[in-house]
Order: structure tokens, then sequence, then C-alpha cells
């Protein structure tokens, strides 16, 4: 065994030690006492400055009670304590780990992250619940957000573009339950999404085609399955002579792309007042010369808002739902339509439902956490009051020997029935659409 593996193995020992837990914590009593004394002085200082503090006021804290530890171990607690004054304490790593997609906590000793899509627990945990509070409120310093019993539920937008979900007592019994989703400082381009076999270079291609052809499109998928990344890869196809407008519950999106306007929804304060929902950014919207117009997610009145301006001249808008297949987004639609007021009739919900969307993706997330898009879906009008669909594309894998299984999606032999592809194809001669093709 090299001594870099001893060394980090008597590291993770003494990390996850009582003795580490008990230094630490007599530690950071001794030093909170210090910043007392220091005032709003150290409220200025650098990161870099508080750690040279920590360090110095660590070696006398130790020296004057005499406790025994080596120099290795000294540093971790410098480490773990200036984490603890200056960033996020036993989350700082994680927020830092651009493996980790979500951060889930469940009381002061659950710790659970997501790793390309995989739940596993953490060994790191916090003191106590009011360890956890401490470090969470110094989160949401920054958004202004509150959180207390008269408000015990906050969702907010982080700076760097990630978002965090917190719900505390009397709410939730077991402690404060925090959920933070990350997001890449690079969003994921189409041709990152054929690598990862998200989908492959046909699926790509009719994609592309439908985006600029201006056709509309939704993302259907169940939480945390890609239905963000896969819409911020599509508006890579977008031209750059055009404006889009992106609408959200909270701000997730951030697209490639050089001329965008992100409008965010905003919650009403302690009585109610100033309440603005994605219905209202919608409904404004429509007097800003948008191009296009993506909603982050559909799910409640905005979606005749949506609909609406899909059917009235906003071709190529974009959005994501929640549905477990393309025939339940449809269900989906006209159920939140009928939740929002619709006074038509249900065969004229379905038409207008029908001449507002032209393309269903349906993504989901395998029990291994592989995304995968499992269905390319046109929707091709109403026949016998119904919608009528046709799948273009779905997702098989392949049964190898040994249990294995190899991505394969089967292309259905179809060509789209959309005249807007149609009118793409005429503009752009010799250009043929995404033939059939098994794989």
């Amino acid at each position: 065994m090299s001594l870099d593996v001893e060394f980090a193995d008597d590291n993770h020992a003494f990390l996850h030690s009582q003795e580490f837990k008990d230094i630490k914590s007599y530690a950071h009593e001794h030093l909170l006492g210090r910043i007392e004394e220091l005032g709003a002085e150290f409220g200025r200082w650098s990161r870099n400055s508080i750690r040279q503090f920590v360090e110095l006021e660590l070696e006398g804290f130790v020296r004057l009670q005499r406790i025994p530890i080596n120099s290795r171990e000294a540093q971790l607690i410098v480490e773990a304590l200036t984490k603890e004054l200056a960033g996020f304490g036993p989350l700082e790593d994680l927020l830092h780990d651009p493996a980790v997609e979500d951060i889930l906590i469940n009381g002061s000793s659950q710790v659970y992250v997501s790793r390309r899509g995989v739940l596993q627990r953490e060994t790191v945990h916090f003191n106590d619940n009011e360890h956890l509070m401490r470090i969470v409120r110094r989160i949401l310093a920054p958004i202004g957000r509150r959180l207390d019993e008269s408000n015990p539920m906050v969702d907010a937008r982080l700076a760097d573009g990630g978002r965090i979900n917190v719900v505390i007592e009397p709410l939730v019994i077991d402690g404060p339950a925090v959920s933070i989703r990350k997001f890449r400082r690079d969003p994921l381009q189409p041709d990152d999404l054929v690598h990862l076999g998200t989908m492959d270079a046909a699926i790509a291609q009719m994609l592309e085609l439908a985006v600029k052809a201006r056709c509309n499109i939704l993302v259907s998928g169940g939480t945390s399955s890609g239905k963000t990344s896969l819409l911020n890869a599509l508006a890579c196809h977008i031209p750059g002579t055009e404006r889009v407008v992106t609408i959200e519950d909270t701000a997730e999106l951030a697209l490639n792309h050089p001329h965008v306007v992100r409008m965010e929804s905003r919650p009403g304060g302690f009585d109610g007042a100033g309440n603005v929902m994605i219905r209202d950014l919608l409904r404004n919207s429509l007097r800003m010369r948008p191009d296009r117009i993506i909603v982050g997610e559909v799910r409640g009145a905005e979606v005749l808002e949506m609909m609406q301006a899909m059917n009235t001249g906003h071709d190529g808008s974009m959005g994501t739902i929640h549905a477990s297949s393309p025939r339940e987004c449809l269900y989906r639609l006209e159920m939140l339509a009928g939740f929002a007021g619709y006074q038509g009739s249900e065969v004229s919900l379905r038409r207008q439902i029908a001449n507002a969307v032209d393309f269903i993706v349906q993504i989901g997330r395998l029990s291994s956490g592989a995304r995968r898009i499992l269905s390319l879906t046109e929707v091709t009008g109403v026949t016998d009051n119904v919608v009528a669909m046709q799948e273009l594309f779905r997702y098989e894998p392949q049964s190898l020997p040994g249990g294995e299984e190899r991505d394969r999606w089967i292309s259905l032999g179809i060509a789209p029935h959309s005249s807007k592809i149609a009118r793409l194809r005429n503009s752009t001669p010799g250009r043929a659409a995404p033939g059939a093709r098994h794989g």
C-alpha cells in the first residue's frame, strides 16, 4: 500500500472519529468567542484571512488545552473550521463536486447525493438540526428568503443557477428536509447527449430539423429524468437572429443563445400580496415581441396561454411537462386546461392541443440512473375526437448474452407529416429526413 493511500485512509478514519467531532466542537466554540470580540471587523475578512486566523487560534487552543493531535490532524480540523466559518460546512465539498447532481438532506444525520442519476448515502453529517439550519440560513442569506415557523417552506434559485428547497418543522417530523439541485456551468450540447447515450444520431438529427422548422415541442418525463438538460440542448438549434423568452417558476434554463429574456415567477409575501404567476408572465411575454417562448415547466393554468401562443404565430415554442408517456402528456394538458377554467367543448380543446403541439419527446431515467429518450412522437391531428399521434422512434434496449443490455432506438420508418418540416425541406434542397434506422 502506498503512503498516499495510507494517509487517505488515516484522514478518513480521523474525520469520522468522535475525537475529531469533539475537538472541532470545542475549537468552534472558542473561535466564536474570539469572533465576537473582533465584531464587525471579522465580516470584512477574506477566506484566506479567515483560514490564517483559524490556524493561529487552533494552534494556541491545542497548546493551551494540551490536546494530543499531530500536524496533519490539526490541518484537517483547520479545513473543517474554515468551511464552517467562511463556507457551507459539511456541504462545502459536495457543492463544489461537479459529479454531484442533487443533494438531499433528511435531518442532521442523513445526507444523500445523486451522481449520474443514482442516489447514494454520504458519510458527511451535521452535528444537530441547529447546525444544519445555520448552514441553510447561510445559503439563503444572499437570496433574501425568510425561513421560520410562519414561513416553513422555501423554494429558491441559488446564485450559481442551482435550486434549493427547504421544509422545516412543524411540516416535517424528523428535522429539516433540504433538497439542492445543481446544474452544470456548461450546459450539455446535442452532441454531448449523443455521446452520453441519451439519444442516437438519427433522433438528434430529427430534433434539430424540428427545432429549425419552428415546430412546437414538449419534453415529457418524470422528476430528474433530464427534461431541463434536453431543453437546453434543443435550444442550441434556435437561430441566433431570433428573440427567445424563457418563463420558469425557478430559473433553471441556461440557453446557449445570444438573445434570451429570462423571466421567473414570484411567490407572494406573508399576506399573499405581490404573487406573480407563470400565467401572468406568459401573458406579458406576448407583448415583448418574442420569436419563441420556452416555458420551463407546464403545470398549471398557464397551459391555456401557452397553447394560445403556439396557435397564434409563436411557432417554435417549447416546454417541459411531468408525464409518464406521450399519451399521458396529452391527458395532462387536457386536465390542466380544465383546472384553468377552459369553457369550450372537449373536442374543441383537443383540436387546440393538436394544433399547438407538433412533437412530444419522452425522456426517462432508467434503474441504472442513465437518462434516455424513450420515444419521439409526432402529433398529427384529431381523428374521431381523439388526438392522433405517430411514434417516429422508440427506445428498445437489446439484450446481450450475460444479461447485459445495449442501447437501441428503433425507427418506425415513418416520415413526419408536419407541414413546417416540409417547408424547411423545400427551402433547403438536398436535405433528406432521417431515414429508417435499426441499431
